[in-house]
């Protein structure tokens, strides 16, 4: 599933179409009228967290890349689109095996923008109270909940851990005060470093612990496993990995 990075990338790719006209609107998808997109300006191109939207005068279109989702800019895969746009410069934007929605244009009544950690308007003391509101929680549940982090993803949930030496099954409520600010802090950090390496094209050969075997700290195999209520992987060392609670 691409991570918030991954759509910021998107986001940038796409800026040449803001202002312009939509003058062809197709695809397979079932959830929208495309018929309704025709002749709509692109009045801005955002995202929070996993999610990308086309923000037009009336509507707006949400595109969620679930588990494979992908796109094009200028060019078509051998495969149907599930949504693809046209523009009056005769650029166009095709999207294939994604979740495409209509949602209400005011975007900002509808996310809170300042769980997105790739958002100007991130609000780290936000996060760190949402933490505390939620002691049970696990450290790898936490880096997923996408109402606190919006846009982290499992590469940055293991990274993360890792490089503050956070075991991932540590209750929130059991951590320190400084070990749960570099919570909040690399989560982050981590988001930035993602996107530089992913526009370098070497984001894998900066993976530390995410599908990784040995521990590049310690010199001994990582531990795997499913964990949390989230079920997603997880890579982590158990001697270098602190685990409270």
């Amino acid at each position: 599933m691409p991570e918030g990075p991954s759509l910021y990338i998107l986001k940038e790719q796409t800026a040449r179409f803001v202002g312009q006209t939509i003058v062809r609107a197709e695809g397979n998808t079932w959830a929208i009228d495309t018929a309704r997109l025709l002749n709509q300006p692109v009045l801005a191109l955002r995202t929070w967290g996993k999610q990308f939207f086309i923000q037009m005068p009336t509507m707006a279109v949400r595109i969620h890349m679930l588990l494979f989702g992908t796109y094009r800019i200028n060019e078509e895969r051998d495969k149907p689109p599930r949504l693809s746009l046209h523009f009056a410069d005769g650029g166009f934007i095709n999207f294939y095996a994604c979740s495409v929605k209509e949602v209400d244009c005011d975007l900002d009544a509808l996310y809170d923008w300042e769980a997105d950690v790739m958002s100007d308007a991130w609000n780290p003391k936000k996060a760190r109270k949402k933490l505390r509101a939620a002691p049970d929680m696990l450290a790898c549940d936490a880096l997923l909940d996408q109402e606190i982090f919006s846009g982290v993803g499992n590469i940055i949930k293991n990274e993360v851990l890792f490089r503050i030496r956070l075991h991932p099954l540590s209750t929130v409520g059991a951590l320190p005060p400084a070990k749960l600010r570099a919570l909040v802090e690399q989560a982050r950090q981590y988001s930035f470093d993602f996107l530089a390496w992913k526009k370098e094209f070497t984001l894998k050969q900066h993976w530390l612990a995410h599908a990784q075997k040995t521990c590049p700290r310690c010199h001994i195999p990582f531990h795997k496993a499913n964990l949390g209520r989230s079920n997603r992987r997880s890579f982590w060392c158990e001697r270098c990995q602190k685990r409270y609670g």
